[in-house]
């Protein structure tokens, strides 16, 4: 089965190694060496999978994958990193992560790992297009049109983590998954006013899209486009 994959990754020596591997075996390569150019082209391409290095120059790669999927970017993510410790891997999986391999890797093992979420991919129908806001893993900030709102870490990845799946309602602690360590005690309180600081950025850039709180269980954006 040919695919379509994009590869972030910085290091020049070893996306030479990944992307040769990639095209012997039949697939089409994407490449990207910085987040921000990964944003730029992988937002727009039509992926099966995206192999992304997490230690970026310009950016965290979990930053980038969130940024992309709340752009509508929907192709499985495979993190690359030399980070193994559990919580780094649970960061990777809350961040939107499917599949994380460490260096130094087989390429073989990585080449299936690929091809799985490859398979993955084609079986999954697309998601309606709710995307109208616009997020930089590199800068932290939220665009809509011509107008920018900076964002804390914290708030980009709550935002990032609700506007991956809009009309979808994303349960609180996947949210708080995103956007703190495995296993930092974060209190109600200090969800709710962060979830307040949002609203508040995203009326201050005219966004059309709005975060609905769903009591009892999470958060969904809506857009005047999508069902309610």
């Amino acid at each position: 089965m040919e695919l379509t994959v994009g590869v972030c990754e910085d290091d020049p020596a070893l996306r030479r190694v990944v992307r040769q591997a990639l095209e012997r075996a039949g697939h089409e390569v994407v490449v990207a060496h910085t987040g921000a150019e990964a944003m730029r082209v992988f937002g727009d391409s039509d992926l099966d999978v995206v192999v992304m290095d997490i230690g970026l120059p310009d950016a965290d790669g979990r930053d980038v994958c969130q940024a992309l999927q709340a752009s509508g970017q929907d192709a499985p993510v495979l993190f690359l990193t030399a980070l193994d410790a559990m919580h780094h891997r649970l960061a990777g999986f809350n961040a939107g992560g499917d599949d994380y391999v460490t260096k130094p890797f087989d390429v073989k093992e990585l080449m299936a790992r690929i091809a799985v979420l490859g398979r993955r991919s084609r079986q999954t129908a697309p998601r309606p297009d709710g995307a109208v806001l616009e997020l930089d893993a590199a800068a932290h900030t939220l665009r809509v049109a011509d107008r920018e709102t900076l964002l804390s870490p914290t708030e980009f990845r709550m935002l990032a983590a609700i506007a991956a799946r809009p009309g979808e309602v994303v349960r609180r602690r996947a949210v708080i998954g995103a956007a703190w360590p495995d296993g930092a005690a974060v209190s109600d309180n200090t969800v709710d006013s962060l979830m307040r600081r949002l609203r508040s950025k995203l009326a201050e850039v005219d966004c059309p899209a709005t975060i609905e709180t769903v009591r009892g269980v999470g958060y969904r954006i809506l857009h005047p486009e999508l069902p309610g």
